[in-house]
């Protein structure tokens, strides 16, 4: 019987490495392609970042009962949906699978396909180290966009509040301070768990 691997943190927490990394390390492990109305972007391939659909199609998903989790964004173009389908390509069964995503996601796909099928990985950074690398990561952009970046600071701090994560089913939490020595914890916890 297989499992997910769900990984989440706070922005600048080094999820996305810590994602890439484990993908490395656990090639075995499937990963899902998830659902967006918004337009495709120039060097995006439709089924590798994801799914490029339109409202219908997701609204046709609904009326069958297959869209697993869903988040909806206000963008200067009008909504965007970003959305978890039950299309096929989770089999359970037979695969494991590595995911990453936010903890509304994870607590929508846990209630889905139940709390023994999910494995949460929770990778933190203590606030000051992690604000520190939110603004160098974001004065390498052409055009830095600090109010965003202050934003989701915030922002991350109400949706990953300890409230949060304790209804979430969330109780253990990897540390980010020294990249290998997190990665190494987190293995030895998916072979634990997976």
């Amino acid at each position: 019987m297989g499992k997910i691997c769900y990984i989440m943190g706070k922005s600048a927490s080094g999820k996305d490495s810590v994602f890439k990394e484990l993908r490395n390390r656990f090639p075995e492990y499937k990963e899902i392609v998830l659902y967006t109305t918004r337009p495709i972007r120039e060097g995006e391939t439709e089924g590798v970042e994801y799914h490029f659909v339109g409202e219908e199609r997701l609204l046709e998903l609904e009326r069958e009962g297959r869209v697993i989790e869903q988040r909806s964004y206000q963008t200067k173009h009008g909504i965007w949906r970003y959305f978890t389908a039950d299309d096929g390509q989770i089999d359970l069964q037979k695969y494991n699978y590595l995911v990453i995503g936010t903890l509304e996601s994870y607590a929508n796909m846990r209630k889905y396909f139940g709390a023994d099928m999910m494995v949460p990985v929770y990778v933190e950074v203590e606030d000051g180290e992690r604000l520190c690398r939110a603004l160098a990561r974001e004065r390498m952009q052409k055009e830095p966009k600090y109010t965003e970046m202050c934003r989701r600071f915030l922002a991350d701090e109400e949706d990953f509040s300890e409230e949060n994560l304790k209804k979430a089913g969330i109780g253990k939490k990897f540390e980010n301070m020294k990249f290998e020595d997190c990665i190494d914890k987190i293995g030895v916890y998916l072979q634990e768990k997976m």
